[in-house]
């Protein structure tokens, strides 16, 4: 029966997806002349990279490298990595005079916002004729290529199709499972997805073991499974934080414990044996409240050390406490879900896509990207490493 309706409105690339992979990839794609369209159901761009940092987002690592990011394939993430470096997003942020600092071990933040960053993409999406829109759910109805979707109540066809949806994690901010579902269908490999850099939860008698402890900060090395990491750990109301916890949250394993020496610098039993010679009337307490905070020293006392003087310690007792300082053993409940993870590790298998472009092998113009790929780097602006390195690869080719 003919019809009067218009033919479907065709572009060359849609990503969908407007976080940090999603924006990189249109604006590669842009500045090689391709008509690229990115679609995402959120009312704003970009929301992950406004939280970021404390609202001043990690923006990059100038050290980041393989070494830094978990997979089943720990290769996979090499091509991309180097042929988008942390130098060359750098430039991008000097080009557009933002200000930046470095607060440690190679942390870039921006001086001032995330919404500098987010400025930064949209900016260069401007200049490539990219056209974002925001509050457009999506589904894909057809794949070709041409790929055929429906948006926003618009027919859409295009030549290649990007995911860029992200993972579970945080699903306040819009955070769906869909470029998982997707991969599904299509018969794609999923490495299983679990929330990474995320707070551990103490229930029962262990969270009464620390509790009066909640915003005392301690410099750890912390482990789980063979990975450690020396950064902070901060005691919560429902259990363990900071970036030593976080960490090591993506190494951990339900049932598993967490080794954390709290003194990682000091050889604490030779401390405590000259320190008995030198003032032997010194109370256990006095002198461990000279190295880590005093309520952490006093609930340390309560639990597992007797308060008594250095000179009525023997040798017994020094390795007791240096035991309890040193080799304190976590054994978490769980962590706090993707409520307030970082990253999703786990999801798309790298075996399904090409290093180089991060094309699917099994269907021609269909590509993965950031989060929704199995690659999750370490805490300190490796994740975002990997979406603007992932995204150009991506962009360089769709």
């Amino acid at each position: 029966m003919p019809t009067n309706l218009p033919p479907p409105a065709h572009v060359d690339v849609v990503i969908i997806g407007a976080g940090a992979a999603g924006l990189m990839c249109a604006i590669s794609a842009g500045q090689r002349g391709r008509r690229v369209l990115v679609l995402d159901h959120a009312n704003k761009v970009g929301k992950k990279i406004l939280m970021s940092g404390g609202g001043r987002c990690n923006f990059t690592n100038m050290y980041s490298g393989p070494e830094n990011f978990l997979s089943a394939n720990p290769h996979f993430c090499k091509s991309a990595l180097s042929r988008y470096t942390p130098w060359d997003f750098i430039a991008l942020v000097e080009k557009h005079d933002i200000p930046y600092h470095e607060k440690k071990l190679g942390q870039l933040f921006c001086d001032r916002s995330s919404k500098d960053i987010v400025a930064l993409l949209l900016s260069e999406c401007r200049a490539a004729d990219v056209e974002v829109r925001t509050h457009t759910p999506v589904e894909i109805e057809q794949l070709g290529p041409p790929h055929q979707l429906s948006a926003g109540g618009q027919t859409l066809r295009c030549d290649s199709l990007v995911i860029a949806t992200g993972g579970y994690s945080i699903p306040r901010m819009g955070a769906t499972g869909f470029g998982f579902d997707f991969a599904r269908r299509l018969g794609m490999k999923l490495q299983p997805t679990r929330a990474a850099l995320v707070p551990f939860v103490l229930e029962g008698r262990k969270l009464k073991q620390i509790d009066g402890l909640a915003g005392v900060a301690v410099d750890t090395l912390s482990q789980a499974d063979g990975a450690a990491f020396r950064e902070n750990i901060l005691f919560t109301h429902r259990g363990l934080s900071g970036p030593a916890m976080l960490q090591v949250s993506s190494y951990w394993q339900p049932g598993q414990p967490v080794q954390v020496d709290l003194l990682p610098e000091l050889d604490l039993g030779e401390y405590l044996r000259k320190l008995r010679q030198q003032r032997p009337r010194l109370l256990l307490r006095t002198a461990l409240s000279e190295l880590l905070p005093k309520s952490l020293v006093q609930r340390w006392c309560e639990l597992w050390l007797d308060d008594r003087s250095l000179a009525e310690m023997s040798d017994q007792a020094v390795a007791s406490c240096v035991a309890a300082l040193k080799c304190w053993q976590v054994w978490p409940s769980d962590t706090e879900g993707y409520r307030t993870a970082e990253v999703t590790i786990g999801g798309v298998d790298t075996a399904e896509l090409s290093s180089r472009t991060m094309e699917a092998r099994s269907q021609p113009a269909v590509y993965f990207i950031g989060e929704v790929v199995d690659v999750t780097g370490h805490l300190g602006g490796h994740n975002f490493q990997w979406a603007w390195a992932s995204g150009h690869a991506a962009g360089c080719v769709a």
